[in-house]
């Protein structure tokens, strides 16, 4: 009996990661699923074994704590025939940097960049040595913003950009993909969490709002023409590339100077 292909997901309880586990699922990949809430993660796995009869072990696990990052880290090293590995897990916060408590930022730090960083290390040589593999890391459009009041968030999603686009060019000759995903506004429990209490999705227009269908969808599609940064949606991907742009950079310019006018700087 042939084994079936196995994907890792970072932050598959809800939103993206499990949307992502639910599209391979159907497409008969095994699955280790791991995130914080040990229960959303059960009730997943029974349905999406149910469903679909593959093979799901739940591995929960908080990746701003080391333990966390180092037994997913760990588990990723170990699995045999890993082909896929979303680094989903993260987070938004709410205020400014001097405003936001420390200890949330090196959080912040810890889950985006640097469980990232490791789970993906610990990944690669495994992917490497069977000539195929895929690396997905959740970016977000906000990695290309420069802006005040989400400095940590679009920092550290930047870096996701970077580490992605310089990790593909490494990758060259060796069958591995890598990707960073890099949705704008999407409808998932992430604006809901208490660290942006008081976030009114109304504040925006709903053509802004995209389905976490088509995120993850055009993710998988892109997978096929080897393209490094993806941002789905027509809109997103005119934002983003005048954000990129030096148009974008004389933006921020003016809008930095704007507001220290506006503060009498």
């Amino acid at each position: 009996m042939t084994a079936r292909p196995l994907a890792l997901i970072t932050g598959a309880s809800s939103g993206i990661g499990e949307t992502f586990a639910r599209k391979l699922a159907a497409q008969g990949y095994d699955l280790i699923i791991t995130a914080r809430r040990e229960e959303r993660l059960k009730e997943l796995a029974a349905e999406l074994m149910d469903r679909h009869g593959i093979e799901v072990e739940v591995l929960p696990a908080d990746l701003s704590r080391r333990e966390g990052m180092e037994k997913v880290e760990n588990r990723a090293a170990s699995a045999s025939g890993l082909e896929i590995l979303v680094n989903n897990a993260g987070f938004g916060l709410r205020g400014t940097f001097a405003e936001i408590p420390v200890e949330k930022s090196q959080s912040m730090l810890d889950v985006h960049i640097t469980a990232t960083m490791r789970i993906t290390r610990a990944a690669l040589p495994g992917m490497i040595e069977h000539g195929k593999g895929v690396v997905i890391n959740v970016s977000s459009v906000a990695g290309f913003m420069s802006y005040g009041g989400r400095t940590m968030y679009s920092a550290t999603k930047a870096f996701l950009n970077a580490f992605s686009t310089n990790l593909a060019n490494e990758m060259l000759g060796t069958g591995v993909k890598i990707q960073a995903l890099c949705p704008g506004f999407t409808v998932t429990e992430f604006h809901d969490t208490e660290e942006i209490k008081g976030f009114s999705r109304s504040r925006y227009p709903s053509w802004s709002w995209q389905n976490v269908d088509y995120v993850v969808g055009t993710s998988l599609k892109a997978l096929d023409r080897n393209k490094v940064i993806v941002v789905p949606g027509a809109f997103y991907q005119t934002a983003a590339y005048i954000l990129r742009s030096p148009v974008g950079r004389i933006r921020a310019l003016f809008t930095r100077r704007a507001k220290s006018m506006q503060e009498g700087k």
